[in-house]
């Protein structure tokens, strides 16, 4: 290698060490060492460095930009409630972490194989932050599960990721291979995907970690009582307490129903609501923003008290009551506290005690903390009140606009069947779908700004640089070549170092990337040795989607290394053994699906692809299960289906 790949070389090397130790956030290192990669190219004159035009193209790339899009979708999806609606029957209430993991890697898996996975993690990071808080399950143990999950199920179809199509592409570009069918991938996709999701359950308590935040949120001492109103002809109308989901709740209990006057203290699990029901909880801020979020839940505001302002304009405000606060003494309702302050009363927080009696009732005292909803100005105009001790707003609080979930859900559909038939490309689709998120009022414009991750599209895109530095120094080449020089001799040997080049890459710049760099190479290697080219594409396909080990090499481990709360080294402890046994699977199996040595040229054919196969290909137990994983992903997609129409009644 010449110094320039060296130099590469020895600047991911630092890149990796700093990731691992924490050094800084991933996307300042990231950014950093693509900086010093340009600067030392400028000042050399060197054209085996990226310039800046080549290093930032990153910044437009089609990747980049669809994750971006893919945020406001989702921002629309969960500000309206289609989210919870169609993913809370699938994830239902689990007792137990092991149960929590198999509910939320199971239909995401099956999901991915049919569609991109990373609007498929984008949708559920929502719901399983939404899981972890109503079982106090930490994070840490079900983020990186979704992720690991969407990457095995899409080794299951040929659409599943953007790799497989990648390679399918330079199969019918490069060689005289027949092309690849929807389902020649789950010969061994199939298998590995229900591989890897097996280790995962089985090792979870000892290579997942489970960490806890210093402090808990539910430890908060400001207990709020609210009041909240059953909706009349509301999906909650007839339902057990159990059944609406009331019990449990982290940091919120339900105190009372107050039905027509009549008080129904200690409240079971089995008491069925009726319309009008006042349920008087008490808890802490965030559970209450939770609660709100409820279809069939209104909150209880007098009729004096309500606001004219539409409720997407709306949120939560935090207000401490300063001692020269005009209403000390009165009541919130003699007091005329909407007509003041524009502002609605949804509960009170009084040293940590329950406030008997209707909200309008309290008294008003010094340093009670009353959760308002109020309009965008009261923020600006009152924080430096002297009415108040403290004004702050609460974050994600705006009310959930449940009407409008069937338009954020066709707005979805459309985007993903422009990109599946091919009407749209994925950027196209999805920045039309945000767009019309926006347009139709699922989400706002401020919403939808602070929705977008912006750190995590810097790594995607910093990233990308880095990889054209790789590439363009030498470094990937030479690398491979000496990869593939080991296992020389024998096609097992050389299969194996094929997957390792490829996994090596994915881990350390992108799956496709990978994928490019090693597909030549092993096709070189298979003529050398004048074997069938179908295992070596296959194990490239295969190797670059499965690389676990570091959060950079696939863009859905990116998107859960913060909410999570993960370290470098969380991956390489799980990703690591994970990586080894994928490897290990394909390539003692997939010499067995697809044999190096052929016969004849019909038998090349048939061995290549087996789709085509008829009869079930014989009675090779291999080609029979091949044939029945494909009905089982058909049929398994169809049930989804059926869950998501009947989430929506």
């Amino acid at each position: 290698m010449e110094w320039e790949a060296w130099f590469v070389v020895a600047v991911v090397a630092g890149l990796l060490v700093s990731l691992a130790r924490n050094i800084a956030p991933a996307d300042c290192l990231v950014g950093a060492c693509l900086v010093v990669l340009c600067v030392v190219g400028e000042i050399t004159g060197t054209e085996k460095l990226p310039d800046v035009a080549r290093a930032v193209r990153g910044f437009s790339s089609p990747a980049m930009l669809t994750v971006g899009m893919l945020f406001v979708v989702v921002c629309g999806l969960v500000q309206t409630g289609a989210m919870l609606r169609f993913v809370a029957p699938l994830l239902g209430r689990p007792t137990s972490i092991l149960q929590a993991q198999l509910r939320v890697m199971l239909p995401v898996a099956g999901l991915s194989s049919f569609l991109n996975n990373t609007p498929i993690v984008a949708m559920f990071m929502p719901a399983v932050d939404d899981l972890c808080r109503r079982t106090r399950i930490s994070p840490s143990k079900l983020f990186m599960p979704l992720s690991c999950a969407s990457t095995l199920g899409g080794l299951s179809t040929l659409i599943g990721t953007s790799t497989n199509l990648v390679i399918s592409g330079m199969i019918v570009a490069q060689t005289d291979l027949p092309p690849l069918t929807m389902f020649t991938p789950a010969w061994i996709g199939v298998p590995c995907c229900l591989l890897g999701l097996a280790m995962i359950l089985v090792t979870q308590k000892w290579l997942l970690p489970d960490r806890k935040p210093p402090i808990n949120w539910t430890d908060d001492p400001r207990q709020y009582t609210v009041e909240m109103l059953v909706e009349s002809g509301g999906p909650l109308v007839g339902r057990s307490v159990e059944q609406a989901g009331l019990r449990h709740l982290p940091g919120l209990f339900l105190a009372e129903i107050d039905r027509d006057g009549d008080v129904l203290p200690a409240v079971g699990p089995e008491q069925r609501l009726m319309a009008g029901d006042r349920l008087v909880f008490v808890g802490v801020v965030d559970s209450v923003v939770d609660l709100r979020k409820i279809r069939g839940l209104v909150p209880v505001v007098e009729p004096s008290f309500r606001l004219e302002a539409a409720s997407s304009g709306r949120s939560l405000i935090e207000a401490v009551v300063s001692d020269r606060c005009p209403l000390i003494g009165r009541s919130i309702r003699d007091g005329h506290f909407r007509s003041v302050y524009r502002a609605a009363v949804i509960a009170v927080a009084r040293s940590g005690q329950r406030i008997e009696g209707r909200i309008g009732d309290i008294v008003l005292a010094p340093g009670d903390t009353l959760l308002l909803e109020s309009g965008p100005g009261f923020l600006a105009e009152r924080r430096n009140s002297a009415d108040f001790y403290l004004v702050s707003g609460i974050s994600n609080s705006t009310p959930v606009r449940h009407d409008r979930a069937w338009m954020a859900v066709t707005i979805l559909l459309g985007m993903i069947s422009a990109a599946a038939f091919g009407w749209l490309d994925m950027l196209t689709a999805s920045a039309l779908a945000a767009v019309l998120m926006v347009v139709s009022r699922c989400c706002s414009v401020s919403d939808a700004r602070r929705s977008v991750d912006w750190s995590v599209l810097l790594v995607i895109a910093a990233s990308m640089g880095v990889g054209q530095a790789i590439d363009v120094s030498g470094a990937a080449q030479a690398i491979s070549r000496q990869l593939i020089a080991i296992g020389a001799g024998h096609p097992h040997s050389v299969l194996a170092a094929v997957y390792l080049c490829t996994v090596l890459f994915t881990e350390m710049i992108t799956n496709n990337a990978a994928a490019v760099l090693v597909f030549p190479i092993a096709m070189s290697a298979a003529q050398a040795m004048n074997v069938s080219m179908m295992p070596f594409a296959m194990a490239v396909m295969m190797a670059a989607s499965c690389g676990f080990a570091t959060p950079i090499g696939y863009q859905t481990s990116l998107m859960v290394y913060g909410p999570g709360g993960y370290r470098f080294s969380d991956f390489l402890r799980l990703g690591i053994p994970l990586d080894l046994i994928l490897m290990v699977f394909n390539v003692v199996v997939i010499p067995l699906i697809w044999p190096f040595w052929t016969h004849h040229a019909e038998t090349n054919r048939q061995q290549q692809d087996p789709e085509v196969w008829p009869a079930l290909c014989g009675s090779n137990p291999l080609k029979i299960a091949g044939r029945l994983t494909s009905d089982l992903s058909a049929g398994y997609t169809v049930f989804l289906i059926a869950v998501f129409l009947k989430s929506l009644r």
